[in-house]
């Protein structure tokens, strides 16, 4: 990576706006992360590299008052460091551009940059919309990705003004197009237009209702296994839990959030993930920038998980069953030290499933999960 080209769209961390003490105990993650404030950090071991940004035009605010990043990190770096082998590093702000634009150009570099080099990117602080420059890194590369967003509404609206609001329609219909596949959890029904729940199924993508989700959580981890894109929306968060939450009460709870970050951070792929529609004017007590720190200290920990999982060649390491269901000859792997289940697709390929897959497949019959593999090929 040139660092002194990403340098340039890049502002420093000010340790004074994080800490006012400037007194961090040595079990805290403020003294763990490698954080540019003078010096830019060698991200050379890093594992998680986070970004600030404080774009908000996309959202309506013709001005944002910056800061938004700054209060997650001061939330964040008061947490305490269990992961000592999960190492952060924080290389500041994006610099906000004249237009929209150049801010997206900016984090499309920066970003892709960082994936080249196989790190995990968390980008802070900014509105949805910054999700089109994330997917830009990976278009910019021709890197076929898979792409999931977890957000209260599926911004589609074609009738907004605002790019937050139907940023998702060039990201899934753009052409060339990079997207194979796209999850959507935790839609909240009356906040989304039938149709628009057609269109998505028409497309081969997978949309699951909030209710639907916080049933059975843990079937959402398949989902976003393989995930590049990882874009998580605030407003998907109760507004008890993230009161920066304008748009509804419902939704997720603290503590569900954490969880699918988890997932992302077990990831199989070096993804970027982005947490967005926080603002810190609107925040109560701090409260949705902690919720905000939790979710990525609990990222650290699925990525700290994930380096304990072996490769599926590593056969020793897996229970493999062969099972047939509908007359289909068909393998599962369950890893011995993750519990995580793969199944065996039409084509031969070993993808994500759950245990409720295998149990499915067991009583002869077709996981959806397969089923939805086999139509979108």
């Amino acid at each position: 990576m040139s660092l002194a080209t990403v340098i340039d769209f890049l502002e420093p961390v000010s340790l004074d706006a994080i800490n006012d003490d400037e007194s961090f105990r040595d079990t805290q993650l403020g003294k763990h992360v490698l954080v540019y404030d003078d010096v830019f950090p060698d991200v050379a071991d890093a594992d998680v590299v986070i970004i600030g940004c404080d774009e908000q035009r996309g959202a309506g605010f013709l001005k944002a008052p910056a800061g938004s990043a700054n209060e997650i990190r001061k939330a964040f770096y008061n947490l305490y460091h269990w992961h000592k082998d999960v190492t952060i590093a924080d290389i500041g702000n994006v610099k906000t551009g004249a237009a929209i634009a150049d801010t997206y150009a900016a984090i499309k570099f920066v970003v892709s940059e960082l994936i080249a080099m196989g790190k995990r990117v968390v980008i802070i602080g900014a509105s949805h919309d910054v999700t089109l420059a994330q997917y830009a890194a990976y278009a910019e590369s021709k890197i076929i990705c898979e792409a999931v967003c977890v957000d209260a509404k599926i911004d589609l609206d074609m009738n907004s003004a605002l790019p937050a609001d139907k940023f998702l329609m060039q990201v899934l219909t753009g052409e060339p197009n990079f997207i194979k596949h796209y999850h959507h959890i935790g839609f909240q029904s009356y906040l989304v237009h039938p149709q628009m729940l057609e269109t998505i199924d028409k497309l081969r993508f997978d949309c699951y209702r909030v209710g639907k989700v916080k049933e059975s959580l843990e079937e959402m981890e398949p989902a976003i296994r393989n995930a590049n894109i990882f874009s998580f929306d605030i407003t998907a968060i109760q507004h008890a839990h993230a009161p920066v939450n304008k748009l509804t009460p419902n939704g997720f709870t603290g503590e569900e959030a954490c969880t699918l970050m988890q997932y992302a951070g077990m990831s199989t792929n070096p993804c970027s993930v982005g947490i967005y529609g926080y603002l810190h004017t609107q925040d109560t007590d701090g409260l949705s920038a902690k919720q905000i720190a939790h979710m990525i200290w609990y990222l650290m920990d699925g990525v700290y998980k994930g380096k304990q999982e072996s490769v599926l060649d590593e056969k020793s390491n897996f229970n493999e069953i062969h099972l047939a269901f509908a007359e289909i000859d068909t393998v599962f792997l369950q890893s011995k030290k993750t519990g995580r289940w793969w199944m065996q697709s039409h084509d031969g390929k070993m993808i994500p499933c759950s245990k409720a897959d295998y149990i499915i497949a067991s009583h002869n019959e077709i996981p959806e999960r397969w089923m939805r593999m086999v139509e979108r090929n």
